[in-house]
């Protein structure tokens, strides 16, 4: 079946954008004469937490022939950015502007802050925006993630179709199940995979119709021309999913564990000279145990098959794009970049022991209608009834199966570097860049390696100076952010881009800034700087902040001036928002009840303690529960165990009473102390104490909630699960 043609526009709609066309057609022909050569069709496509090592061409082992092929005719660059996470990174890509100065500077939960709005804001332009003014048909397959607004009744004013894109497939929403995807939408329409009509297969898989649509736009395109095609893919974000096939011919790939991987990456890279002998390869992540201490072994490999297997599929994808620009005569002129979103993901999703069942009915089939619409980015059941399974005792791979690779293997993906997605050390911000483009990049050029730094700033501007566009100043009466990069196409071919300004990072209080050789970067909002010659040490094992004071103190001055301006500052990560904050002492709560941030408990620096009066008739659930991911605290009860547990950072700290908790009515209490100290009580009965590393050092993102926790669970139990027993009488009060 055909995709859905075009909504019918306006008619003042369509005068203006003829108008637009026009304009944008006589300066694209003017720049073609002056060029003395076609402009290109241009496709970006981009893998979701990839880590910087797993494809063949930068040293993984993982099987991609198709993306090595495209590497081996044309360039890699060594030194290519990101944000550190998907949202920001989408926002940065499509704008060519800050993910701040774009309204995203974190996740979809506005902030009230204005670089922290979670929508993509309306003074940016996206890439397919000012395509269009040239000339450029548009067209988009995967994952958008830069509006909250996902569901189909709601607003679609920052919809693909709204933002430049006349075409469209893929989600709405970030992440969910490869089988069944939460917000699947074509052009403006949510749909069943099981009953869309454009796209019918025997065995519906997420990255398969990415790739999929990519082609048809390639296939279907008409007319002289060229084409922007954004190829969005969520593989290999978790879950991990791919077909039994697929994870079968890595069966035993990986038997040898992550430590050994991480070595032979290594030595990999050093071969292929994508990275300095000087350069020594990070220690193992002190949060991974070493391969011979590591339990659930055959757990852990099938994790790791998977991940692989998916990074196949996607590669197998890019390479059905490929041979449709062959037969279509596109191939010489169609310049392919290829790209990831984040680091490696360190995320522990669906990693406790056990197992654990999205629905309280694990035996009971409860099918889905063949027409409904999947909400769920983790879904409680499959199509066919199977409720979904997490922890370590389901192998993943399946619909009814959902996990995260976790932290060892992923500090594998990021091979050199430290840390991983969230973070803004090269672990979590560096990329692979694949530049292929046959009748634009000479042929001396081809398995070239770049090392001039680039950075998603660099792709719009990359885009107009390659597509003839013209970068907007103004729209009606809406002032357009100044374009932030550096077009990459002179680096192409060897020249130099001619950087004028610092590439700047802030990600969740994380802050990062790289200037020629040097690399300023800290952890957390309240970490101390870090300095590093990026030259000498860009796996960044030889601090030198005590060394260079002068050379510290002025990048440190120059990018907190970049903070202001760029809007990643005021950020609501501590600080200046703290003013912002309750000033109450006391609080009185009730089940349902959601406090946003402003007006949850100011628990930064602070001890506190939480009481209340729960009756689970022994079931699970979260009894109170304040932050997230990253920062934040909860009380629930867990494998009929009563638990307090904290995130520093998004180092996980739980304190287990160990002991049965009771089917009735009790009553259960839980104090923070200054030094960390956390004391259980059921009853005014002392049932567990232990040690977390201190109070909050930074106010939770997300606010407080009883009886749930939707934005990012703190601990280790399903998200969005609401209680299902009785909580009453909640007070918590803060220590002065």
């Amino acid at each position: 079946m055909q995709l859905e043609t075009r909504q019918h526009l306006g008619q003042s709609a369509e005068v203006n954008r003829i108008f637009h066309l026009l304009v944008g057609l006589s300066l694209a022909m003017n720049w073609a004469q002056a060029a003395n050569a076609p402009r290109p069709n241009i496709i970006i496509a981009m893998a979701d937490d990839m880590g910087w090592s797993d494809i063949g061409c930068y040293g993984g082992e993982i099987r991609t022939p198709r993306l090595d092929a495209l590497a081996d005719k044309g360039v890699r660059f060594t030194q290519f950015y990101n944000t550190g996470r998907c949202c920001p990174t989408r926002a940065t890509l499509l704008t060519g502007v800050y993910a701040h100065q774009a309204g995203i500077g974190w996740m979809m939960s506005n902030q009230r802050l204005p670089g922290y709005k979670g929508d993509l804001g309306q003074n940016v332009r996206t890439i397919a925006e000012v395509l269009k003014t040239a000339g450029y048909a548009t067209y988009m397959s995967g994952k958008w993630h830069v509006t909250p607004h996902v569901k189909p009744e709601g607003p679609k004013y920052n919809w693909p179709r709204q933002r430049g894109f006349d075409r469209f497939y893929g989600t709405i929403h970030g992440a969910g199940s490869f089988f069944d995807p939460n917000s699947l939408t074509r052009e403006n329409t949510q749909v069943s995979p099981l009953t869309d009509k454009g796209y019918e297969t025997d065995e519906y898989y997420y990255t398969d119709a990415i790739s999929d649509h990519a082609v048809r736009y390639i296939k279907e395109h008409k007319g002289d021309d060229p084409f922007f095609i954004y190829v969005a893919y969520t593989a290999p974000h978790w879950p991990m999913h791919a077909t039994e096939k697929e994870i079968a011919a890595y069966k035993g790939f990986y038997d040898k564990g992550w430590d050994a991987m991480r070595k032979e990456r290594y030595a990999r890279q050093l071969k292929m000279g994508l990275i300095d002998p000087k350069w020594k390869n990070s220690p193992r992540d002190g949060k991974a145990t070493s391969w011979a201490d590591a339990k659930n072994k055959e757990w852990e490999l099938r994790l790791m098959e998977t991940y692989a297997a998916m990074v196949t599929n996607m590669d197998a994808g890019m390479g059905r794009v490929v041979d449709a620009l062959k037969a279509t005569g596109q191939y010489d002129n169609t310049l392919i970049l290829f790209l990831a979103d984040n680091g490696g993901c360190a995320e522990g999703m669906g990693r406790r022991n056990g197992v654990q069942y999205r629905d309280k009915d694990p035996d009971q089939l409860k099918p889905m209608g063949k027409g409904d619409l999947q909400f769920d980015m983790i879904p409680r059941r499959t199509r066919d009834g199977r409720v979904v399974k997490q922890g370590t005792e389901v192998m993943t791979g399946g619909a009814d199966t959902y996990h995260g690779y976790g932290l060892a293997w992923a500090n594998a993906s990021n091979t050199p570097f430290r840390e991983y997605k969230h973070w803004v050390h090269e672990g979590g911000i560096s990329s692979p860049l694949i530049a292929h483009w046959p009748k634009g990049i000479d042929a001396k050029r081809h398995g070239k390696l770049e090392s001039q730094p680039g950075h998603l700033i660099d792709l719009m501007a990359t885009c107009i100076d390659l597509g003839g566009a013209k970068y907007p100043t103004k729209v009606d009466n809406t002032a357009i952010v100044p374009l932030q990069g550096t077009s990459l196409a002179p680096a192409f071919n060897g020249k130099d881009i001619g950087r004028k300004a610092p590439i700047f990072w802030e990600h969740e209080g994380n802050r990062a800034m790289r200037e020629g050789k040097w690399k300023l970067v800290a952890k957390g909002a309240n970490g101390p700087w870090e300095l590093y010659d990026i030259n000498a040490d860009r796996t960044e094992l030889n601090n030198l902040a005590e060394a260079e004071p002068e050379r510290l103190a002025d990048m440190i001055k120059r990018w907190e001036a970049w903070a202001e301006k760029a809007l990643a500052k005021p950020w609501p990560w501590g600080g200046k928002r703290n003013a912002n904050f309750s000033k109450k002492q006391k609080f009185a709560l009730k089940q349902g009840d959601h406090l946003a941030q402003e007006k949850a408990p100011m628990v930064r620096g602070k001890a506190f303690t939480v009481e209340a009066r729960v009756e689970t008739g022994g079931k699970d659930g979260v009894i109170v529960a304040q932050g997230g991911t990253n920062h934040g605290w909860a009380l629930h009860v867990w494998q009929g165990t009563l638990r307090f547990v904290t995130r520093h950072g998004g180092t996980l700290t739980m304190i287990d009473s160990k002991k049965p908790f009771p089917k009735a009515a009790v009553t259960v209490h839980a104090t923070l102390a200054k030094n960390g100290a956390v004391t259980l009580k059921i009853n005014g009965q002392v049932i567990a104490e232990g040690k977390t590393p201190g109070t909050m050092r930074d106010m939770p993102l997300d606010g407080l909630e009883v009886g749930e926790d939707r934005n990012g669970a703190v601990g280790r139990y399903p998200a969005n699960q609401k209680f299902p027993g009785k909580i009453s009488d909640v007070k918590m009060e803060l220590q002065k």
